[in-house]
């Protein structure tokens, strides 16, 4: 059962990844988005000044999960973490903290572009 639920972790992590960084492509998904963005900023910065900074609920919980399976060799960061497991390599964990930042702050700076900009009205 912790295999189900530790792939479940995993479809669940890179669906929230996924749609923090493209749900602003969709005019239906923009304002779900820009809150998903905005609650994922709060766990990585209010949570993360009690947990360390860019604390996920998602990655603490597969942590857990994957202890429990007996694997507890793994980086602080789920996207090293994946970004290792599915390429083979060894990233630096500073590069995939940089890039990780900032790819969520392009989006967080689209999300709210789009979110406030006024739709073109047809003449």
């Amino acid at each position: 059962m912790l295999h189900v639920f530790d792939i479940l972790l995993h479809l669940a992590h890179l669906s929230l990844i996924s749609f923090n960084l493209f749900g602003w492509l969709f005019r239906r998904t923009r304002l779900a988005n820009l809150v998903c963005l905005l609650l994922t900023g709060m766990s990585w910065f209010a949570l993360g000044q009690i947990y360390g900074l860019g604390y996920c609920p998602l990655t603490d919980w597969q942590w857990q999960v994957k202890l429990k399976l007996g694997e507890y060799d793994w980086p602080n960061s789920y996207i090293k973490y994946i970004a290792d497991r599915l390429t083979g390599m060894e990233f630096d964990a500073g590069m995939i903290d940089a890039v990780t930042a900032i790819s969520y702050f392009a989006a967080l700076i689209v999300s709210v572009m789009v979110n406030i900009r006024k739709p073109a009205v047809n003449k």
